[in-house]
């Protein structure tokens, strides 16, 4: 199983690229089951809530919200074992608003 579904607790190196996602799940049958915290970099941000979820026949997508209040699209592609982050909304703007959000 990749490093992608294992809890992180150590700091990241710090020549990590800050577009890196690292996200840590549900330990279901599924390792992709369910986004608990995720990274970006240094930052680590942990999922209040599951907004909505869908799937493809390649990749799972997620809509969180985080703990610092933004709406993140996560998606996990299956082939390659990883994750990207494909949307984010601060939710702070009015006409950038996400619907549902």
């Amino acid at each position: 199983m990749s490093n992608n579904h294992e809890p992180f607790t150590e700091p990241y190196d710090e020549k990590e690229e800050m577009s890196t996602v690292r996200v840590g799940c549900y330990a279901g049958y599924r390792a992709e089951e369910s986004p608990q915290h995720f990274s970006i970099g240094k930052r680590k941000i942990k999922v209040i809530e599951i907004i909505d979820r869908w799937l493809d026949p390649a990749c799972s997508y997620f809509k969180v919200r985080g703990d610092d209040g933004g709406i993140y699209i996560l998606r996990y592609d299956h082939d390659s074992d990883s994750w990207d982050i494909i949307l984010f909304s601060s939710g702070t703007r009015d006409e950038t608003r996400l619907s549902s959000t």
